[in-house]
């Protein structure tokens, strides 16, 4: 009994409002919807100004030429102003006494993308959406070939980046080359490789602590780059047009010059080989002139020496064979 009374309750309370919605709309719907008469509310927490106020106005009139209630139609209305590229959402909808409410949610860009020569939003949703001509929103600016499906994540650094002091006031802007993203610096001319888009937190932590216990004595044009890409290590570039790098590079090229070049080794073993091949070549004659001599001497000994002893040598030889 208890579930029936309450199925009853609710369709005499459907009822009752459906009556009063349209005695409303009978006694209203030969009256002119007239400016005062349309309230245009923008419900975005960040004001942005992609949408105007006058423009929502232009939209209404040109959705109800006549001006009447009874012909406004209110989906189609609501459905026009969603269809605009800068307005997330847009609920419209009359009150009982005639007056025309628009609520309406505006896009906010997270950053501003410069890709392939063209300029846009993007949005928290990885939405992308045109710039305006009137209007300029500060945010961001990204460069490079950025993907898609990289949107969200690069929206989820752009906000740690915006919340974060430290973060905010070193990093201005974002660019990709290849498949490496780098931050911008606002301190000298280097800047900061992330690699991707993974653990930027503890990238960021990285970079900080390198700033405060090393970076901060040091003059910020000294490097070109600074990366925290690699775990557990920071990397950095000097700037080679930074007047105090020269004796620093100036030693490091001497360094590699002292060690030889493989082009050098080569060159040296050329002459070692033809050392060699000259020394096995020119002993050789004097060698077998030694033996000769040698030889010559034994016949001669040979000669004066009885016949026994002669003979007793070829024994020798012999055995040691």
């Amino acid at each position: 009994m208890k579930n029936k009374y309450r199925i009853l309750k609710i369709v005499v309370t459907v009822i009752i409002l459906g009556l009063l919605l349209s005695f409303s709309l009978k006694r209203f719907s030969h009256q002119q919807i007239t400016d005062n008469k349309i309230s245009v509310k923008m419900s975005e927490k960040t004001p942005v100004y992609f949408v105007d106020e006058k423009d929502i106005r232009e939209i209404v009139k040109k959705e109800n030429p006549s001006g009447k209630v009874g012909d406004l139609n209110i989906p189609s209305l609501e459905k026009r102003i969603n269809s605009l590229p800068a307005v997330d959402s847009a609920n419209v909808y009359l009150n009982l006494n005639g007056k025309l409410n628009l609520d309406i949610k505006q896009r906010v860009p997270v950053f501003r993308l410069n890709k392939d020569g063209k300029d846009f939003y993007v949005d928290e949703k990885g939405i992308e959406f045109p710039i305006s001509r009137t209007y300029s929103h500060p945010c961001m600016l990204v460069t490079g070939n950025v993907q898609p499906d990289e949107y969200e994540k690069l929206a989820e650094l752009v906000e740690k980046i915006d919340k974060d002091d430290f973060s905010k006031k070193y990093f201005i802007g974002i660019s990709k080359s290849k498949e490496s993203y780098s931050l911008l610096t606002s301190e000298g001319n280097y800047r900061v490789e992330i690699g991707d888009l993974d653990n930027i937190d503890f990238k960021v932590k990285g970079f900080k602590t390198f700033v405060e216990k090393y970076l901060v004595y040091q003059d910020p044009q000294k490097y070109s780059m600074v990366s925290v890409k690699y775990q557990n290590q920071i990397v950095t570039t000097l700037n080679p047009y930074f007047k105090e790098n020269d004796s620093i590079l100036k030693a490091g090229k001497m360094e590699l010059a002292k060690g030889p070049s493989p082009a050098a080794k080569k060159t040296e073993s050329k002459p070692k080989t033809a050392e060699v091949k000259k020394a096995n070549s020119t002993p050789a004659k004097p060698k077998e002139d030694t033996k000769t001599k040698i030889h010559t001497k034994e016949t001669k000994k040979a000669e004066k020496k009885p016949p026994v002893k002669a003979q007793s040598k070829p024994k020798a030889k012999v055995k040691i064979e």
